[in-house]
């Protein structure tokens, strides 16, 4: 009893796990074939049709060889009769394979947008401790490749499966019907067949599983560069990064060979096997031929019925290489799919909805903790009331914690413990479409999509106009640098803005915060990588945009902060003094250590 208990409870061995997770991503998969059960179905009619009427060309020819050719019957009307049944199967044949063939790329490649559709959506909804374990090389080839070969089993490897499934049974059912004997044999070569396939099975899919992964680093590695291209250019680092690419790039192509390898050695051992086939059927029914016991139209028959059934068997093991990697694929997809956010909206009964007219701007972090990692605590106890309305400047080194703080409070992450409150409502109860309605966040570097200007003020929301995102450059002093391009508000940018410069990308982004009209505005060291003069029109469109706002500025020049309301000083995590410029002066403590540090460096650039 007790042996019992423990082999019902032992751990599951890795092999068995990853056997439960493939087939859960291959049930979640074929879910999404649910709407589309009639087209299935319409598919199968079509190809049991077609087939038959393929099928059934063979058994024609045996009938007038054994029962016109071999008794020499001389009637031509016979022959005629069958040329024009041959012909009009012939046009059945390619009538339904037709219509088959565009309802299948119909349902799939409609079930493979909604995939595509539900997954990009699903990684927008995550949160950022989700982008910090996944590479966005990674991601971008599960939205693009892995959905690409899924496609392929819709659209090839379920073609494969009814098509070729349904002709195997037809001409099993042909070969029974001419000679029993000779079928017999003929399915004799079934065991050796599945006893390959046996023993292919896990080498396809590990080299498979190895082509891909080396393919997502080289994707990853590419991106990198990409994004990283002035930063390799300044440093002279293209022979470096060369090299590396060459390491990526003959990595993934050993990989691709074996794959490329595996997959023609499997094929071409089914094709050996067929033909060894063939040979003994000729042999075989030759002999019974010659002693009188199998008609000549059944020969003939039976070796063209012999041809086909392996055509499908070798079209079958051909799309097993597909399907192995279609399995990897669904697998990636549903390991990205079953991610949960880690940050998640309270229960609907618990949900507190905050509308941008309601909210007065009032910021309270109480006992707060936090940090990325299990072991580690970057923020061990911040206590912070804000006023409405306050502009708050934040100081301190890298790594004071600054930009963590800010990440709490726009909730990409959640507290350890303790509480971030807005107007005295805990944000883990603020549904994060209204939380990032209510904030507006403003970064070193703002990103710009590719499209328009205008587009990228309103972020390709049509409700806002026109004449607001004009009005909103206007307020922010963007407007005469916009009407100096070429097609002013229609000026297509590039991805990250290229051919604007940092003060004009950040004017654009103060726009967005007008347009939308937060209530709470938070600049991450939105002036860090500014020259001076840019840096005023940048400053004066900050004292802009902050009116009337509850303004948190996150500064790495403390010029930028001298005229705010309070000063903010943070070390460890912690906030060690707090006050206004000339009150933390006079405590002679670590601002002012902060502020003869940045005096020394500005003067001696000068």
């Amino acid at each position: 009893m007790s042996s019992q208990l423990s082999s019902d409870v032992r751990p599951k061995k890795p092999e068995e796990e990853q056997e439960l997770n493939r087939f859960a991503a291959f049930k979640a998969t074929l879910q999404y074939a649910k709407p589309h059960r009639k087209t299935f179905a319409a598919i199968a009619l079509c190809t049991i049709l077609a087939i038959s009427a393929d099928l059934l060309q063979p058994y024609l020819v045996k009938i007038t060889i054994d029962d016109h050719l071999a008794v020499q019957n001389t009637d031509i009307r016979f022959l005629v009769i069958i040329a024009v049944i041959y012909t009009l199967l012939s046009l059945v044949s390619f009538l339904f394979t037709y219509v088959q063939n565009n309802l299948l790329q119909f349902a799939g490649q409609n079930i493979i947008a909604r995939i595509r559709k539900d997954l990009f959506s699903h990684i927008t909804r995550m949160s950022m401790p989700f982008f910090d374990r996944h590479h966005s090389g990674s991601l971008v080839t599960n939205v693009s490749s892995d959905t690409e070969t899924i496609s392929q089993f819709f659209t090839q490897v379920l073609m494969s499966i009814i098509r070729d499934g349904m002709t195997l049974l037809l001409i099993i059912f042909f070969m029974f019907k001419l000679d029993v004997t000779l079928a017999w044999f003929s399915l004799s070569v079934v065991p050796i067949i599945i006893f390959i396939a046996a023993i292919f099975r896990k080498y396809l899919r590990r080299n498979y599983q190895l082509a891909r992964s080396r393919l997502s680093r080289l994707i990853g590695f590419i991106a990198e560069n990409v994004s990283g291209m002035g930063l390799i250019q300044a440093f002279r680092q293209e022979k470096e990064q060369y090299g590396r690419f060459t390491e990526h790039n003959e990595s993934y192509w050993q990989a691709n060979k074996r794959e490329i390898r595996a997959h023609v050695l499997f094929n071409r051992t089914f094709d050996v096997l067929g033909n060894l086939a063939l040979v003994l059927m000729v042999w075989l029914g030759g002999l019974a031929v010659l002693n009188r016991q199998v008609e000549v139209g059944v020969l003939y028959a039976f070796i063209s019925y012999i041809r086909q059934f392996f055509q499908p068997i070798n079209q079958i093991t051909m799309q097993w290489n597909t399907f192995q990697s279609t399995t990897v694929s669904m697998e990636r997809i549903w390991k990205i799919m079953s991610n949960k956010s880690n940050v998640a909206d309270a229960a609907p009964d618990q949900a507190i909805l905050l509308t941008t007219e309601q909210v007065r701007g009032q910021i309270d972090f109480y006992d707060v903790s936090f940090g990325y990692q299990d072991n580690e605590i970057i923020i061990p106890r911040l206590n912070l009331h804000i006023e409405p309305g306050e502009m708050v400047g934040v100081v301190g080194t890298t790594g004071a914690g600054k930009s963590t703080m800010i990440s709490l409070l726009n909730r990409f992450y959640d507290v350890r413990s303790g509480r971030i409150l807005i107007d005295g409502v805990d944000i883990r109860h603020i549904p994060q479409n209204s939380l990032h309605r209510i904030i507006g966040l403003v970064q070193q570097d703002p990103y710009m999509f590719s499209g328009s200007i205008i587009d990228n003020v309103r972020l390709f929301r049509e409700d806002i106009t026109r004449e607001q995102v004009i009005e909103a450059c206007q307020f922010v002093g963007a407007h005469s640098m916009i009407m100096r391009l070429r097609d002013q508000y229609d000026t297509l940018l590039t991805e990250r803005g290229s051919g604007l410069s940092a003060g004009e990308r950040q004017l654009i982004s103060f726009a967005r915060i007008v347009v939308f009209q937060p209530k709470i505005l938070i600049l991450d060291e939105a002036t860090a990588n500014l020259d001076s003069h840019t840096e005023q029109l940048v400053q004066h469109a900050l004292n802009s945009v902050a009116a009337g706002r509850t303004t948190i500025v996150i500064a790495h020049r403390l010029s930028t902060v001298m005229h705010a309301d309070r000063i903010i000083v943070m070390k460890d995590g912690q906030i060690v003094e707090q006050g206004t410029h000339h009150q933390l002066l006079s405590l002679h403590g670590y601002y002012e250590n902060l502020y003869n540090h940045a005096f020394k460096l500005s003067h001696s650039a000068l």
